[in-house]
């Protein structure tokens, strides 16, 4: 049986809860430095999300978010930064979108073709990305970063009437058409509202997740590439192939992201579909450690922050509060872990040190005994 380690386990938890606290204390000296009551917006945050219906906006985009989460955290495990998420997400809802629209099924089969046509386009966009990392070495930061920009961009051209987008009459939006009902998720219905039903099928994957990492061989191929490529080749781990079926896999899952909205709600893809969802998944797994419980409770703090600040404004406030708390949480996350890593190996070598003088002294004494 693993020996319990309570050290690792308190800077496991230290640095989330250092970022938090650093976030919300420096969002404060902000809003107080602004002329602004820096308790006040938090106290109306709290009371927002006291409301049914905005408890429920807070489950679906929380479900939104530790989908994105979970893609980005699949490369974080590969030592990947997958930036890409935000365009690799939006193209695939924009290409299942058109089909279930352009398709009629029966319902289960009908949501089926949409979910694997989302899954499919977003692994073959990060696959790109995969292969350049591969094959040329080029790296997927700079990779990523160009393909969500290209994915802007033939987006932009795919909505245009003239190829596959349709424009209602009346209207300045673009769309790709509406998606038939029999491709629609069934929701739960609450007083507050509905759950995207697929919000589930999210929270679902996170087990899934967890499973395939810490209890099958490709998972622990996957980590042990991310620790050591050599020595993870050294072992018989293909470090290329690795680099790629984690890229198509996280591609895969970000396909998944736009998923809830499209089959729960807009049933159509168009201009006012959401944007960077994929980066403030980044700011999930980096909170949630790249770990399934804590990305949900860092998807729940960040939908949150974002459905309960948009309340602000009818009180006084800037709604722009919750992204300031926002960009907070990225920079304390960041600065926190670097000192927790940096105390945890000097706390590392101090224990190295302790357990060699103790060894020393032991040795000295025999000798003396024997002497």
């Amino acid at each position: 049986m693993k020996k319990f380690d309570k050290d690792r386990l308190l800077l496991a938890a230290a640095g989330p809860a250092l970022a938090l606290v650093s976030a919300f204390l420096l969002t404060m000296i902000v809003l107080a430095a602004s002329g602004v009551d820096p308790i006040d917006p938090l106290r109306i945050m709290i009371d927002q999300a006291s409301y049914e219906d905005v408890q429920v906006l807070i489950v679906n985009q929380a479900g939104i978010y530790f989908l994105a989460a979970l893609a980005v955290a699949i490369g974080f495990r590969m030592n990947l930064f997958n930036i890409g998420v935000d365009g690799q997400y939006r193209l695939a809802a924009m290409v299942s979108a058109v089909v279930g629209a352009k398709v009629a099924l029966p319902g289960p089969l009908h949501i089926l073709l949409i979910v694997l046509v989302a899954m499919v386009t977003g692994a073959f966009w990060s696959g790109i990305a995969g292969i350049l990392k591969a094959r040329r070495g080029v790296s997927e930061v700079v990779s990523t970063i160009m393909l969500n920009a290209i994915a802007t961009s033939v987006i932009a051209w795919l909505l245009l009437p003239k190829n596959l987008g349709v424009q209602p009459a009346g209207s300045n939006d673009l769309t790709t058409g509406d998606i038939p009902e029999s491709g629609w998720f069934p929701a739960l219905s609450l007083p507050g509202g509905d759950i995207y039903g697929f919000t589930f099928v999210a929270f679902a994957l996170g087990i899934v997740y967890w499973f395939v990492l810490n209890r099958t061989r490709f998972g622990f191929d996957l980590r042990a590439s991310g620790a050591s490529e050599s020595a993870a080749q050294a072992s018989g781990v293909e470090p290329k192939k690795m680099i790629m079926t984690a890229m198509l896999i996280s591609g895969a899952v970000a396909g998944l992201t736009g998923m809830p909205l499209l089959l729960g709600e807009s049933h159509t893809y168009n201009l006012s579909f959401p944007l960077g969802i994929g980066f403030t998944g980044i700011t999930v797994a980096l909170l949630g450690r790249n770990n399934p419980v804590g990305i949900l409770f860092s998807a729940f703090l960040l939908a949150f922050i974002d459905k309960s600040s948009a309340g602000l404004d009818q009180n006084g406030y800037a709604k722009e509060i919750g992204t300031i708390m926002q960009g907070l949480i990225v920079i304390a996350v960041v600065v926190s872990y670097e000192l927790v890593r940096r105390y945890g190996i000097r706390r590392q070598q101090q224990k190295v040190g302790e357990e060699l003088a103790a060894g020393h002294a032991l040795k000295t004494d025999n000798k003396e005994v024997a002497a």
